[in-house]
């Protein structure tokens, strides 16, 4: 159980670490105009918008400054690293 639980901290920090990069990928590839029907991008918009649109969604404007990612970047590494991926080792290593 000790390795399982080890494993599965292991995979979601993982996955939580390509999530921070894909929205960092997409936050410098919006800097440039980038061209909508390029798969990369359609990709990047596909897999990041259903965390950064509620985001935004529900933060007031900022004059056309988007924080969405810099919210969702807090949340990654302190909700989904901190909390979920530090409880679980910590749990691990007691069991």
């Amino acid at each position: 159980m000790k390795n399982f639980l080890l494993a599965f901290a292991g995979i979601l920090n993982a996955i939580f670490s390509i999530f921070f990069w894909l929205i960092l990928f997409r936050v410098l590839i919006s800097w440039v105009n980038p061209d909508p029907y390029n798969p990369i991008v359609q990709f990047l918009i596909r897999v990041t918008e259903p965390v950064l649109g509620p985001i935004r969604n529900a933060l007031p404007h900022f004059g056309g400054i988007d924080i969405s990612p810099i919210i969702a970047w807090i949340a990654i590494e302190y909700v989904g690293k901190v909390f979920i991926v530090g409880e679980l080792l910590r749990y691990a290593h007691n069991f």
